[in-house]
């Protein structure tokens, strides 16, 4: 097992040396611009880049400040036009990131990893659910959706936060209540802020009451791991098979190219064979 491990891992290393040689250096970040700086929450705000690039939902960039260091950023959008990040700031740089303006440049690479396969399940009704900051790169399927809804049937949105100070995304909110089914849930509301629709619970407990049914349906989670867990398990108990399920896995990712290794998962990359899998494709798989 352990011989093919290695041999899966030199055979990834050596396609991306080729690669390497055939374009520019995806190591090297390029700059762009701020086009918008917004708080979100206390500890989350979003940023719009000049960054016009083809990419999937659910992949992710490298955002680097020099002197301080670079962190991987999902991208919680989807258009050609620019790219916006939600950010966290949890770390270095992401509470110096949290300092940028509009008009600032920021140096980033990518986009990377594999995304949610879209094209593939047209036709399907969607589920999406997502937990505290899990909800950012999902709103790159929202996105996606909205400029191809044609070819999907109902959506339902299944979002969950710590409090209503927490809730991610509250300029888009009330649009998608009006597009989609949409349910929305605070894990506690001590202070009774009631000014978002939004049930006092867990996710899963409204996931649970739902009339959900495995009929022609994908679902798409991201969250803590904790709760995708129990989602799985709530899902699989209304009859939905692994091959329905597609979950976003986070890892430590340095180079986002499978060459450091930190985010190997029993011979796959999360930053190349993820961060998005379908969950039969890795539900067996452990952390080395």
């Amino acid at each position: 097992m352990k011989e093919k491990e290695t041999t899966e891992k030199t055979s990834k290393k050596s396609s991306v040396k080729k690669n390497l040689a055939k374009k520019e250096n995806p190591y090297i970040p390029k700059p762009y611009k701020v086009l918008e700086y917004f708080r979100e929450t206390p500890d989350t705000f979003t940023i719009t880049l000049d960054m016009q690039i083809e990419h999937d939902p659910g992949q992710f960039v490298q955002v680097t400040l020099p002197g301080i260091g670079e962190s991987p950023i999902s991208i919680c959008s989807y258009s050609n036009k620019y790219v916006r990040l939600n950010i966290r700031e949890v770390g270095n740089v992401t509470k110096a990131l949290a300092n940028i303006k509009k008009g600032d440049t920021l140096l980033v690479r990518g986009p990377y990893g594999h995304g949610y396969p879209m094209k593939l399940l047209k036709g399907n009704n969607l589920i999406i659910i997502g937990g505290g900051c899990g909800v950012a790169p999902l709103r790159g399927i929202i996105d996606y959706v909205e400029k191809n809804r044609e070819d999907y049937k109902d959506v339902h949105l299944f979002l969950g936060y710590r409090s209503p100070k927490d809730i991610l995304f509250s300029r888009e909110i009330e649009e998608w209540r009006k597009q989609y089914n949409l349910s929305v849930t605070v894990d506690q509301n001590e202070k009774h802020d009631f000014c978002y629709d939004a049930k006092t619970g867990f996710v899963t407990e409204a996931l649970k009451a739902s009339n959900m049914n495995n009929e022609n349906k994908v679902v798409f989670i991201c969250g803590p791991p904790v709760m995708m867990k129990f989602v799985i398990e709530i899902l699989k108990q209304k009859g939905f098979n692994d091959d329905q399920i597609f979950i976003s896995a986070e890892r430590l990712m340095y180079c986002a190219l499978g060459v450091c290794c930190h985010c190997m998962i029993r011979g796959k990359f999360t930053c190349i064979d993820g961060p998005v899998f379908r969950y039969d494709e890795i539900k067996d798989l452990k952390n080395d």
